[in-house]
């Protein structure tokens, strides 16, 4: 079967870490290729047009070939849903063992997405540790594992692990309150994701 990855989210920008992220899943488990699927309405968050987002993440990662962007959220009705992606890239992708890039923060929510129970069964789970100051990656096993107990019922199990990351303490809410504030973006995103943040005036005061 084909190894293939999910990598969905907001990327309102995308920046380094996310890219550190997905390449690391890349070659921690021999996936075939990374699919990036940009969130058309995110359900809980306003973020930058659809258009916007996807240009970045194309230009981020135009020069990785097991890297891909997919618009199967664009013709989504209402907000977007995770298991509504899934679904709908296995029908492109048949035959398919599929992985899911996320950090640990997000993972904690799973139990209160959508139809969260049914897709945590769908798919192996390869989840960005916290690694703030202080904490471990025991820690982060333990959170994972709370978040296991709360899904899990006898007659299934989620499979998941984590991701053996670098450190990096970036976030797109950090990068778009620093351009708002006026101050430098260089080095925290790809040069093609800021030139055209600063083309676009995508984050500015008002």
């Amino acid at each position: 079967m084909r190894r293939l990855a999910i990598f969905g989210g907001t990327f309102d920008p995308v920046h380094w870490g996310h890219l550190i992220l997905a390449e690391a899943a890349l070659h921690q488990f021999s996936l075939e290729k990374v699919i990036w699927v940009p969130s058309f309405n995110p359900p809980y968050k306003q973020a930058a047009s659809f258009e916007h987002r996807v240009e970045m993440v194309q230009q981020a990662i135009a020069e990785n070939p097991k890297f891909s962007v997919s618009l199967s959220e664009q013709d989504s009705s209402g907000s977007s849903f995770a298991i509504n992606t899934l679904i709908n890239l296995s029908a492109d992708h048949p035959e398919t063992h599929w992985y899911w890039i996320i950090g640990l923060d997000a993972f904690q929510t799973l139990p209160r997405w959508y139809r969260g129970q049914e897709l945590a069964q769908l798919c192996e789970w390869l989840i960005a540790p916290r690694l703030l100051s202080g904490e471990t990656i025991t820690q982060s096993e333990i959170i994972c594992k709370q978040v296991e107990q709360k899904l899990t019922k006898q007659t299934f199990n989620i499979h998941w692990q984590l991701l053996n990351i670098p450190f990096v303490g970036l976030s797109s809410s950090l990068i778009r309150d620093m351009y708002c504030e006026g101050r430098s973006i260089r080095y925290l995103v790809p040069e093609t994701v800021r030139a055209y943040i600063v083309n676009h005036n995508l984050y500015a005061k008002g």
